[in-house]
């Protein structure tokens, strides 16, 4: 970093739908570079695709960014709402020269890139309407409504020492006059994104590569303005797991989506911050690490692959460093979801017997509602599997000596290592029958610890019923 002005860094999201995980990412480098040295962050709403955008999608990427704890210093901000803005700036434009109508419609001008790809030359608007000295341009076609094209230099290279890629220079001959506002003057995103990032004092600029071919033509009108320019970083995308673009076919894109499947947001910040940055071999990281070690220098210049089962062990990271009560309350919502009961007070015990083998929040759900939803008997095949003439032999005698027995952890276990030697059993023998009969499945966390939370008056009935 080069420049000596406080860092002023932004997200500038297109409200057409939700906030995917590339975006989540640049947002949360943005966000990073920003705190790592003390400046600013901005949220800005990139509204002007009216017929696309809509209020449900400002609202989920509001929702994600708040869930993913990057909350911006300033915003956000939106497009709409500024159009007299763009107005006033188009004008000044127009009136220094930098602009210029132009009345060739769009079909003149795909004949116009037509006539250039058949002479062998790169197809663009061939400056019909671009004023010259001494140029005489054409008759106002009668009726007809102008767009405003930007004056691109013709000559020389624009440059820029980009933060992710290096050098990168694109000839001025390439770039032809961009269309910065529409017949109805509605302006264009490239000429937004420049007003908006003068105005806001945007000094750095890091997002996806696929607008590394935007940056030369907004370098040009922010120098046209007479405004600074920002540094630029392009990140590479993501891919997914099968080395192809990034899409819904490889899962739930949407950020939110993966706060409904029960990951936690300190770990996919973790994971997105991973996916395309380092810092040495550190794989897992608290957000004030992250933000402390922050170096655009360590973004890669190569794509990232996502991988669904790394996620999942970052999240099964951060569900073991969560504290007893804390993963409680993130997971009490999802077991009353299921119609089960989760104002229970050994809620916190109960989801510590499953938290060590548990990847996601629904994860714990589901194995919490052995507990907390209704009694589910064993299927058929279980029961005729595990609960033979010998196994309901040996669990009426564990029932009985039960009604005597103290109702703790340690004196359930000492019962059932007495009833085993005294009956000559294994383990699997008697505890495997126990998880049958007492919860309805064949696996559980340890049996004396499940039957304890259980209740002693609800297992020695559910091992009644079986009489």
């Amino acid at each position: 970093m080069t420049s000596s002005k406080p860092v002023r860094t932004r997200f500038a999201p297109s409200p057409t739908g939700f906030l995917h995980l590339g975006g989540a990412r640049t947002a949360l480098f943005s966000w990073a570079f920003a705190r790592h040295h003390q400046g600013v962050f901005v949220l800005r709403v990139e509204d002007t695709d009216v017929e696309r955008s809509s209020d449900a999608a400002v609202q989920a990427i509001l929702d994600s960014m708040d869930w993913l704890g990057m909350q911006p210093d300033e915003g956000p901000f939106y497009q709409m709402k500024r159009l007299d803005r763009y107005a006033e700036v188009l004008q000044g434009m127009l009136a220094a020269g930098t602009a210029y109508h132009c009345y060739s419609t769009p079909e003149e001008v795909e004949a116009m890139r037509e006539a250039a790809r058949a002479a062998g030359r790169k197809p663009r608007y061939d400056g019909t309407w671009r004023p010259e000295p001494g140029k005489t341009l054409p008759a106002i076609p009668e009726g007809r409504k102008p767009v405003i094209r930007f004056k691109n230099p013709q000559l020389g290279v624009t440059s820029w020492e980009d933060m992710v890629k290096g050098r990168i220079t694109f000839d001025n001959e390439e770039l032809d006059d961009l269309i910065i506002a529409r017949p109805d003057g509605t302006p264009t995103y490239n000429f937004c994104v420049v007003v908006d990032d003068w105005d806001m004092g945007i000094t750095h600029v890091i997002r996806g590569d696929d607008h590394v071919n935007n940056t030369p033509r907004q370098i040009n009108i922010l120098q046209a303005l007479g405004a600074d320019v920002p540094q630029y970083g392009h990140v590479p995308m993501i891919l997914g797991p099968d080395g192809q673009k990034l899409s819904k076919r490889h899962g739930a894109v949407n950020v939110m989506e993966y706060d409904a499947q029960g990951y936690l947001p300190e770990a996919m910040v973790n994971y997105l911050a991973r996916l395309g940055w380092s810092h040495g071999d550190a794989e897992l990281f608290s957000r004030d690490e992250f933000v402390a070690w922050f170096d655009t220098r360590n973004l890669s210049r190569s794509a990232s692959q996502w991988d669904p089962k790394k996620l999942n062990w970052v999240n099964a990271h951060y569900i073991k460093a969560l504290d007893a009560e804390t993963l409680a309350s993130r997971v009490a919502p999802r077991i009353e979801r299921r119609g089960g009961n989760a104002q229970r007070p050994d809620l916190a015990e109960i989801l510590a017997l499953f938290k060590d083998r548990a990847e996601t929040l629904e994860q714990l759900a589901d194995d919490a509602m052995l507990f907390c939803g209704p009694y589910q008997p064993a299927p058929d095949e279980l029961v005729q599997q595990h609960l033979t003439p010998a196994a309901r032999e040996a669990l009426a005698a564990f029932a009985a000596a039960a009604s005597q027995t103290d109702w703790t952890r340690e004196a359930v276990s000492a019962l059932i290592k007495a009833q085993l030697a005294e009956r000559g059993l294994k383990m699997p023998q008697l505890a495997i029958p126990l998880r049958v009969a007492v919860t309805g499945r064949a696996q559980t966390p340890a049996v004396d610890a499940v039957l304890v939370l259980l209740g002693k008056d609800e297992v020695l009935k559910r091992l009644a019923s079986l009489a």
